[in-house]
């Protein structure tokens, strides 16, 4: 019996790695395990398989100098525990002069976010101190002459939503309005987009009897008629981007702000009663997330604003609370091994607008970025630019190809061929 590796593993399981844009996507790195690789493992690991773009929940210096000319994009977060500091200008300053002035240039940072969900959070208290915290670190982006390249925004659940269906009829809580037409507001002069965490896999949990395991999996499906635009949807990720882009209208919002998604993905394992955490149903969600996005469509509201995504996450995190899905939400096991039979390709990112985590133009990134690097990727030809995640694996960990292993390289030529 032929024994598979982690090299191999996804080339028999998997029918085609999945072709997607590097400029539309990217991947949440979080820290919350004792056993994860160290960041300057990380760096090589994605340019491997040529993502560009990742968003961080901290400001960790090793993972900022690791990351150092690589020419992947960074977005940094500052923890909500520091945002009431952060209203006071003077300190917003200090906090940029020492977590993000040190490494810029050469670490390609576009984008901080100010907390993480803070208006669905459980401490109220830090509500009004959002916006004013935000305002304060685009001064000092100023200040510093740095705002032309770092974008300042804040990622929401969808929580914030009082009503999500139909998409045309979203809108938001009425409680939240006073606080989030301001921050559009914001968002809309300092040309940075507004970020939405959306998780079709929470709403599936919920209710697995009467939710399409295949409408939420991107998986063919009668859809979803809306009876008030006349809009089919496929997806259930569609729908929810559409629900904001609803709500943002029905508030009077600036009509040119742009929802990106910040975090989604699905969890390759669960408790009992987590209903479809598998590692089948997870990589079909983020395989088909990834194929999606790579058509560089928007959504049946927005078909002309090509979709951005973060995947969430890069690894399974052992030390986050909860039930056990959170802990195995990543596309990679801790010491870089592929989580479930996931193939990635990214095409070579020609982008020349905006960057990932911002609205800034010119920080796009191009060719010359890390994961384009001249052979930086795996097997295929490298010449067309795609590179298949199994494949980078066994470059990234410097294993010498066995008999087995160049077999399987041919079957990825094979595959990509077919494209």
């Amino acid at each position: 019996m032929a024994i598979l590796t982690p090299f191999t593993s996804l080339l028999l399981f998997l029918p085609l790695a999945v072709a997607t844009s590097s400029s539309l996507v990217g991947v949440n790195y979080g820290l919350l395990g004792d056993n994860l690789l160290s960041p300057d493992k990380v760096a090589p690991l994605l340019r491997s398989i040529n993502v560009g773009r990742i968003k961080l929940y901290g400001a960790e210096p090793s993972i900022l100098r690791a990351f150092s000319n690589t020419g992947i994009e960074l977005i940094i977060g500052l923890p909500d525990r520091c945002v009431p500091k952060i209203c006071d200008p003077n300190e917003a300053l200090t906090w940029i002069r020492s977590n993000i002035q040190p490494y810029v240039p050469a670490t390609k940072i576009v984008a901080i976010t100010v907390g993480n969900e803070v208006l669905t959070g459980n401490n109220t208290s830090i509500y009004q101190s959002l916006l004013p915290a935000m305002e304060s670190l685009h001064s000092a982006l100023v200040t510093l002459r740095l705002d032309h390249q770092i974008s300042v925004t804040t990622p929401h659940s969808v929580a914030i939503l009082a009503s999500s269906y139909p998409p045309s009829s979203g809108a938001f809580r009425p409680d939240l309005v006073p606080l989030l037409c301001p921050i559009f507001d914001f968002l809309s002069r300092t040309n940075s987009p507004l970020l939405i965490n959306a998780y079709p896999y929470f709403a599936y949990k919920s209710d697995p009897g009467n939710i399409s395991l295949d409408y939420v999996l991107f998986e063919p499906s009668p859809g979803v008629v809306d009876p008030k635009s006349g809009l089919k949807y496929g997806n259930m990720l569609h729908a929810q981007v559409d629900a904001v882009y609803a709500a943002i209208a029905a508030v009077k919002g600036p009509k040119g702000l742009e929802v990106r998604v910040s975090e989604t993905g699905w969890p390759s394992g669960g408790d009992a009663d987590e209903p479809g955490a598998t590692p089948e149903n997870a990589a079909k969600y983020n395989g088909n997330l990834m194929r999606l996005v790579g058509e560089e469509k928007g959504t049946p509201m927005k078909p002309g604003t090509p979709l951005r995504v973060y995947v969430f996450a890069l690894f399974n995190e052992n030390l986050k609370p909860g039930p056990a899905s959170e802990r195995n939400y990543g596309l990679f096991k801790p010491d870089g091994t592929p989580a479930y039979p996931l193939g990635i390709k990214f095409p070579p990112d020609n982008s020349t607008d905006s960057p990932s985590g911002g609205g800034h133009g010119g920080g796009g990134g191009g060719g010359s970025r890390g994961g384009g690097a001249p052979g930086g990727g795996g097997n295929g030809d490298a010449s067309s630019g795609y590179y298949d995640i199994s494949s980078a694996i066994g470059r990234w960990r410097g294993l010498r190809r066995s008999t087995a292993a160049a077999a399987a390289a041919s079957v990825t030529v094979a595959l990509l061929s077919l494209y």
